[in-house]
């Protein structure tokens, strides 16, 4: 397995609160990487550093080094629009655009550059089949993206996201928002995209890191308490902490 991410010591303060502690984790190029914790346990901040958004947040600073395929994202060389093109993102709540399903899509290529129409038409389509969306929206491709359900939005949104070729993906909760018909759509799509992505996703749904993960990272209170393959962290946990926890005793 290829290293595509090495995360060194990395720390987050929001002013004066300090809301990571010392993280260390290889996250492995087309592999599923699970966070798990209670709320505030800080993965979804640790998440967020991954394409530098904690810094969008007025008062944060974050320490350490994280290379992606070998550089430091934290570097002052470091062009951090081309790094969020890199590294895409899928939030809790899918956010399409006050426009058509076309252009939601169109829209990141357009700003990269890309004018041709037949170009994009091309990658509308390609990230409509990636995302397993196509079939169910080409006949209306031209209409509001609103109009679609919740569990479309989120697989537009993930095609949004492959339309600017991306190697890495970012997953807050996506599913939590999204019913059990289309929360499975979802984990089969993760499955898909991970022959081609890297793909690290936050859940607080233990069974779905099961499902959809090959290794999963178990944090507390700004900790990292143990990372291992996914099986090994359900099956046989190391740390007392982790065992209480995915046995329910708290969180």
């Amino acid at each position: 397995m290829k290293t595509k991410l090495e995360c060194k010591e990395v720390k987050v303060f929001y002013k004066d609160f300090q809301a990571l502690h010392g993280i260390d984790m290889d996250i492995f190029e087309n592999r599923v990487t699970a966070l798990i914790g209670p709320s505030g346990c800080g993965k979804s901040t640790f998440l967020r550093t991954i394409n530098r958004l904690n810094e969008l947040i007025e008062g944060t600073r974050t320490e350490g080094e994280i290379y992606l395929d070998e550089k430091n994202i934290y570097s002052n060389e470091i062009d951090v629009v081309a790094l969020r093109k890199k590294v895409g993102m899928v939030f809790q709540k899918p956010s399409v655009f006050p426009m058509s399903i076309y252009e939601n899509i169109a829209y990141g290529p357009k700003i990269h550059g890309i004018k041709n129409k037949g170009k994009l038409d091309s990658i509308v389509e390609k990230s409509l089949v990636a995302a397993n969306l196509w079939q169910e929206v080409k006949d209306r491709i031209h209409k509001p993206a609103a109009g679609l359900s919740g569990g479309q939005q989120q697989r537009l949104v993930i095609a949004r996201v492959l339309a600017v070729e991306p190697e890495v993906i970012l997953m807050d909760e996506p599913a939590s928002a999204l019913d059990p018909i289309s929360t499975s759509k979802l984990e089969e799509l993760i499955g898909e995209l991970k022959k081609q992505y890297t793909i690290v996703i936050v859940t607080h749904n233990m069974q779905q890191a099961a499902r959809v993960s090959d290794f999963t990272g178990f944090f507390l209170n700004g900790f990292l308490i143990e990372y291992s393959k996914t099986n090994d962290l359900f099956v046989n946990p190391h740390d007392k902490k982790t065992e209480d926890y995915i046995t329910g005793r708290f969180g």
